[in-house]
């Protein structure tokens, strides 16, 4: 069963892994967007560590609903409210359970994702952090390892689509041939997932 601590510890290992790939997630988005998606998040998710530090929710629910309102309200652009709607909505599908086991976490976390797709309008295919949570998410019913396979073959299948949402979308046929910012960065929270449980 993960309890909060769980919880916060994946969120910890986020910051710990955007910390580390903030450059690369920043080059990635260079050609393609503002080049200020590994900045933005690095900022965001800093502060979520701090505050978790300092706040000790007692539900995973409230973990990620703390660590969602962090990130709407530090990070800029559209990564904000789009990673902040994915943690408040999953944490309020978890609701105030003590412990939740994988298969509750993935069917909340489907609703987080559904809460994205229809904030932002993306859908699979269109090279966006969606590309990432959607067979993530599928995978995760199965085992974290699988849900982190699926993620990081997600961010990789966005190199060669065309954007059609965001900032890239703006570029029609030179979005080509460039992996998604926001897909690789999602891929990054759901290993961080796969690490906290130990797979």
């Amino acid at each position: 069963m993960l309890d909060a601590d769980f919880f916060r510890r994946w969120m910890t290992a986020t910051a710990a892994s955007v910390d580390r790939e903030a450059e690369r997630l920043t080059a990635l988005d260079s050609p393609i967007g503002d080049a200020d998606h590994g900045s933005n998040l690095q900022r965001g998710f800093r502060a979520v560590a701090a505050t978790l530090e300092k706040e000790a929710p007692e539900t995973p629910g409230a973990v990620l609903m703390l660590a969602g309102r962090q990130l709407i309200s530090t990070v800029g652009g559209a990564s904000g409210p789009l990673y902040g709607t994915l943690l408040r909505r999953t944490g309020k599908a978890l609701g105030d359970a003590a412990e939740v086991d994988q298969q509750e976490l993935a069917r909340a976390l489907r609703t987080g994702v559904d809460a994205v797709m229809q904030l932002g309008g993306a859908a699979p295919g269109d090279k966006t952090m969606i590309d990432t949570l959607v067979p993530a998410v599928d995978a995760l019913g199965g085992s974290f390892a699988a849900a982190r396979t699926a993620a990081e073959e997600g961010a990789l299948s966005t190199t060669p689509l065309q954007a059609r949402k965001g900032r890239a979308s703006y570029l029609g046929e030179r979005s080509i041939g460039h992996q998604d910012p926001g897909a690789t960065s999602s891929a990054l929270l759901i290993a961080a997932l796969a690490e906290t449980a130990g797979e």
